[in-house]
């Protein structure tokens, strides 16, 4: 069987798209895993299927690299936006069904894709980090020294800790910057490794570091694949609404592959 997909990354967060809105692609665990594989397959962060869904402009179908299906992805949600605008969706807003629920999403003038995250009722603190869901589970934990941080070492360690080995979590690193910006490096759950970029990890960071207390709050984040930015009301101590994430996403190439 060939196969037809398309690559895209999102600030160096890559996927495998496929458009199944005929449903006639079904995959196996160990063919996403394969897929996904950097030498054995195309090579990427994680696989989405583009289908149908009554209702909605589509339905995004998410897995990780482990080929197990995946919570919601922020930077994926971004580039399926993208994929379904080339596959002929032509709209600039979008409303898309997801794991976690509705999104709503728009095509920017200047290529920039905003995307609409789940509301957030409550960040829990802890005595060195705090722990974020914003449509996956994030632990974010301060730290200087960013560029050189064992983020491998440390976000394995977490990931695997008493508390979350059974379910795992993404681990999120980060550094604020002298003009505010802050600078967040993941290590992601289903990957096992760090990514260039976690659309929904950059979410949780930018939430735990508010510039304002209540009200309107803009948040740059530097990520080692690219530029993203946050944008959000704080309406309580811990809760939030109108959560944006915005940020480039980008085609690379497209092709057939055997199964």
């Amino acid at each position: 069987m060939k196969l037809p997909f398309s690559k895209y990354h999102g600030t160096g967060n890559d996927f495998i798209l496929i458009d199944n809105r005929k449903g006639a692609v079904v995959l196996t665990k160990e063919q996403i895993e394969k897929l996904c594989h950097r030498r054995y397959g195309i090579g990427a962060d994680g696989l989405m299927l583009l289908e149908n869904a009554e209702g909605y402009d589509f339905k995004m179908v998410y897995y990780n690299a482990d080929g197990k299906e995946g919570s919601m992805c922020g930077n994926g949600g971004r580039c399926i936006v993208r994929f379904a605008h080339d596959s002929g969706i032509l709209k600039s807003e979008f409303l898309f069904i997801a794991v976690d629920g509705p999104h709503d999403a728009s095509l920017e003038m200047d290529g920039t894709v905003r995307l609409k995250m789940k509301d957030v009722e409550q960040v829990e603190s802890h005595t060195t980090f705090e722990f974020v869901d914003t449509g996956s589970p994030h632990v974010v934990k301060h730290i200087s020294g960013i560029e050189t941080f064992d983020v491998v070492n440390e976000g394995k360690a977490i990931r695997n800790s008493h508390n979350y080995k059974e379910n795992g979590v993404n681990v999120n690193f980060v550094e604020v910057l002298e003009d505010d910006r802050i600078y967040v490096r993941t290590y992601e759950r289903g990957v096992e490794d760090e990514t260039y970029s976690c659309g929904t990890g950059v979410t949780a960071s930018a939430l735990v570091n508010a510039h304002n207390e209540r009200g309107f709050n803009h948040v740059d984040v530097q990520t080692n694949g690219g530029l993203l930015y946050v944008e959000f009301d704080k309406t309580g101590d811990t809760s939030f609404r109108n959560i944006w994430l915005a940020g480039p996403a980008t085609r690379v190439f497209a092709g057939e592959i055997l199964l």
